[in-house]
């Protein structure tokens, strides 16, 4: 399937829908994506027209009506639509987030000598977290890895929050003999 290209702002605001959506699984209205994105209602409305066009949304008419993502936004934001994606916790200063999950963690500074990154990928608003926040991010299902970083900052475009790692483990299995 070809990619579709969007700009910055089309992006955020797609990816705002996409984790509010999640969260009510009802239509959005577009005040409520502007109080996330920290834009006008009407920038929105006008945004949502050119989402619209590119089939990446779908307007709901009604009192209960606002905007709906399509699977083709799922796939523009590279996001996997799992109905039952496996949880990976998230703590935010110690308090446990339950309405955002870790959808990807890549640790992009694993060969510098002295620092240590980790790029994390949340389904879920990434609006309240600010640099210098603690975040915790696991245990994994598989591996049980478990990371404690300091947030560095944010990418709100691709929904990640980029951490300084103070501590990352992954319990070693007994070997099978």
């Amino acid at each position: 399937m070809s990619s579709i290209e969007l700009t910055p702002s089309q992006k955020n605001i797609l990816q705002e829908l996409v984790n509010l959506y999640r969260e009510s699984e009802s239509a959005v209205k577009g005040e409520d994506i502007a109080d996330k994105v920290d834009r006008n209602p009407g920038t929105i409305r006008n945004q949502m027209q050119s989402l619209k066009a590119l089939q990446l949304v779908e307007g709901v008419p009604g009192p209960k009506g606002g905007y709906k993502p399509t699977a083709t936004a799922y796939d523009a934001l590279q996001i996997e639509d799992m109905d039952q994606a496996a949880n990976v916790p998230l703590a935010h200063n110690g308090e446990q987030i339950s309405d955002a999950n870790v959808a990807e963690i890549d640790l992009t500074s694993v060969h510098h000598p002295e620092q240590c990154r980790a790029e994390i990928k949340l389904q879920g608003s990434i609006a309240d977290f600010h640099e210098g926040d603690t975040i915790t991010v696991g245990p994994t299902p598989l591996s049980k890895l478990r990371i404690i970083g300091t947030l560095n900052g944010k990418d709100d475009t691709n929904n990640k929050l980029i951490l300084t790692i103070d501590d990352m483990r992954a319990p070693a299995e007994e070997p099978e003999q």
